[in-house]
């Protein structure tokens, strides 16, 4: 009698060991945002066929979900218009999970390298202890994702969510905060604002093993070396062990297998990006690695073109010999012909001494009017400076054309527009001297008697003065097509 009784015990034993108990994704957690009006998806993991109920305090209805063989359940949640705060109870038939303090809003990703992780605690020497006693916006909600790199694309992430107070703010993205302040200031609605960026990292390091295996063969050497080097090494590598040699935080998909995959299908309203200095001696690549970026997401996302705000890089004076930082401006530009995408341009709010500026809350204005005008519908608001769109020659006068205008054409100093170069038939480009007309700029050069190109803020470190009256700067920009040379020039030393 005693060996059956042995023998039951153990099998109810394992059977309970062998039990997954109901867990939530880990974007799921108290104090979230869900995205408002929507058919928010949620998901995680419980017994191979249990069924797991879904009750938010918004609504009387349960939400059913049930998980399949490998224990995966996924649903979709509706969502009512913005308010809160909410409870949201999870449970299986052995476990109940309570989510508290949940907000209805709108939610947006925040991702880049260091310009977009720069904390509020160090964007600025004189007033950021100022802007952080400022920081008491509880309907705001700041999520910031673990620092991971893995060799493959993983199901699940940590990350936390807080109430904003000057305590969270200060190591969350100054951009992103400014960004989501002014939201919601204008919209009076919850934001929620998911940070996840990682400093010195290339856009492929963000964009998925599936594209750049399939389009990139600079890539495929790399990413097929992953399955042995998770063999020797493991997986998974946080902040405090970084990728295994010869890898770099850098290396193609390693950021969006551990930081990106593991968000999808989470649903959000739009994304806000700011990268581009670690790819700028490849601006050919960027021409199409950068819009097959968001592509790719927005494939994988399944939910159609979601807005994709992003940050022009800023003057900087690059210390060794490398492209002109003007032509991976150009790619970014060029990204523009993908619908639902805006840019911010910092030709006006860089340092030229330092690749991480710290003005960053005009950056996050200007991030917040594109958000505004083309995803909230408040098309009063001009949203971007003077783009260039054509140009004609009159013997020696170049008439640019430009959209994006606002309410004219203008200088930031009241002085003529600067930065302009002009060149010939030789190439060789010349300072030139340029005059707002009306709503042209027309351009001429005493050393270019019969001009064919011209160029605008084409330096490394320039600063140009060009923009609307609404203050929104011009990015460079170029009338030719010539190929891509490298720049020779040494660096100028510098006091």
């Amino acid at each position: 009698m005693i060996k059956p009784f042995l023998l039951l015990s153990t099998l109810l034993l394992l059977t309970a060991q062998a039990k997954e108990p109901l867990k939530l994704a880990g974007i799921f957690n108290n104090n979230m945002v869900l995205q408002q009006n929507s058919e928010a998806s949620m998901w995680g993991k419980a017994n191979p066929g249990e069924k797991v109920r879904l009750t938010p305090s918004w609504r009387k209805k349960t939400i059913t979900a049930t998980a399949d063989a490998s224990g995966k359940w996924l649903t979709k949640l509706p969502t009512p218009k913005a308010g809160g705060p909410y409870t949201l109870t999870v449970a299986s038939d052995d476990k109940t999970l309570t989510l508290k303090n949940v907000l209805i809003g709108e939610v947006w990703i925040c991702s880049g390298q260091s310009n977009m992780q720069w904390k509020m605690r160090g964007f600025g020497t004189a007033h950021w202890k100022e802007e952080l006693e400022k920081a008491k916006h509880p309907q705001i909600r700041l999520c910031n994702v673990e620092q991971v790199f893995a060799l493959s694309e993983q199901d699940d992430l940590s990350c936390s969510w807080a109430e904003c107070s000057p305590r969270t703010a200060s190591s969350f993205s100054a951009v992103a905060y400014f960004f989501g302040e002014r939201l919601h200031h204008e919209l009076k609605v919850p934001i929620g604002l998911i940070s996840t960026n990682w400093g010195g990292t290339t856009a492929e390091a963000w964009t998925s093993s599936d594209l750049l295996g399939k389009k990139y063969p600079d890539f495929k050497k790399t990413l097929s070396s992953y399955p042995a080097l998770t063999e020797q090494h493991g997986d998974r590598h946080t902040r405090s062990k970084r990728p295994p040699k010869p890898l770099k935080l850098g290396s193609p998909s390693g950021l969006y297998n551990a930081m990106i995959h593991p968000l999808i299908p989470f649903t959000f309203r739009g994304v806000i990006w700011y990268q581009g200095e670690s790819n700028i001696k490849k601006p050919v690549q960027y021409r199409t690695l950068f819009p097959d970026l968001i592509t790719d997401w927005r494939t994988n996302w399944s939910q159609g073109d979601f807005p994709f705000y992003f940050v022009q890089i800023a003057p900087y004076h690059y210390r060794t010999e490398t492209m002109p930082a003007a032509y991976l401006r150009e790619a970014q530009l060029q990204t523009l012909s993908l619908p639902n995408t805006g840019m911010a341009v910092t030709m006006d709010v860089g340092d030229a001494t330092n690749i991480h500026p710290k003005r960053k809350k005009p950056v996050a204005d200007r991030l917040a009017r594109l958000a505004l005008a083309r995803t909230y519908g408040q098309t009063d608001l001009v949203s971007s400076g003077p783009q260039y769109t054509s140009h004609k020659i009159e013997k020696k006068v170049i008439r640019l054309s430009f959209s994006h205008l606002g309410t004219g054409l203008a200088t930031r100093d009241g002085e003529a527009p600067s930065h302009f170069t002009i060149a010939g038939k030789d190439q060789k480009f010349h300072p030139a001297e340029a005059r707002i007309v009306g709503k042209e700029i027309h351009v001429t050069s005493s050393e270019v008697t019969s001009p064919i190109a011209l160029r605008y803020a084409w330096g490394n470190d320039d600063e140009p003065n060009l923009s609307n009256k609404e203050g929104l700067p011009t990015s460079s920009f170029r009338t030719d097509d010539w190929p891509i040379v490298e720049n020779k020039l040494k660096p100028r030393k510098r006091k």
